[in-house]
């Protein structure tokens, strides 16, 4: 494979000690790193070496350097901690909305107050509010970046719930979609109990009917804000998964139905 020869990857992994499965991701992994080709031939996938890229790393490969060490024997891995978390994932459409007022609506205490239905207090980036059913949420935004991101740490004042004194973790992003806004808000989860609860809490939250967004607002440039109606709660997503950065897609059926947390 090291000349300019096309090989399938059947012909590949007979030069190796090696199952098929584990050349196929020997060979994905060269890919994503932009060294070999491959081209789909009816069933079959064969790959050829990317000259121009090789030619580049093969002297970084023959160099005698320090830098090349087993990950093990790297002395910064024991300065860092690392651990897997759970993040649910919960979002809405709301047609017609432009992003900056899907972004007003959640830091204004007027706003927020109409979109949830319960009284919002939002005070230089500090927020609390009483749900309906008596229990009060409070916390900070942290991280405020108009018109897309908000950091935010928070925490439910109330014995009753499962996770009282911890200090939550989540964000809220903004963004245009076609016809509307979207908002999205991604929040930490330390269990399963956690996962199912908050799923539920933001799915709530957001489900809640929006206020009507300001029509004076533009969705795209140049296109005056149609004010379309709110998006009601079955068109709320909800995953949850077991990174941040899962690319797992939000389910597009009409209802856009609970994908459950795996």
């Amino acid at each position: 494979m090291l000349g300019d020869d096309e090989l399938p990857a059947g012909a590949i992994a007979e030069a190796f000690d090696l199952t098929a499965p584990t050349i196929s991701t020997h060979l994905g992994v060269l890919r994503r790193a932009g060294l070999v080709t491959m081209r789909a031939d009816g069933n079959f996938r064969r790959y050829r070496v990317d000259r121009r890229a090789l030619d580049a790393v093969l002297p970084l490969l023959a160099a005698s350097s320090e830098r090349w060490r087993v990950a093990d024997d790297v002395p910064e891995r024991a300065h860092a901690e690392a651990q897997l978390s759970t993040w649910i994932t919960v979002a809405v459409e709301l047609p017609g909305w432009s992003q900056a007022d899907a972004f007003e609506a959640l830091t204004d205490g007027d706003r927020y107050s109409a979109w949830l239905g319960a009284p919002v207090s939002i005070v230089d980036g500090r927020f609390s509010a009483e749900m309906e059913w008596g229990t009060t949420v409070r916390g900070r935004y942290e991280v405020i970046a108009p018109p897309e991101l908000i950091a935010m740490r928070w925490d439910f004042e109330d014995d009753e719930v499962p996770l009282p004194g911890r200090a939550l973790v989540g964000y809220l992003r903004c963004s245009l979609i076609d016809g509307g806004a979207g908002v999205e808000v991604h929040q930490r989860a330390n269990d399963a109990t956690e996962t199912e609860y908050l799923a539920t809490a933001w799915r709530t939250v957001l489900g809640a009917s929006p206020p009507t967004p300001r029509p004076t607002l533009p969705v795209h440039p140049g296109d005056v804000d149609r004010g379309g109606p709110s998006a009601p709660p079955d068109r709320i997503a909800v995953r949850s998964c077991r990174s941040a950065t899962c690319g797992r897609r939000l389910c597009q059926d009409g209802r856009r139905q609970h994908e459950g947390a795996r």
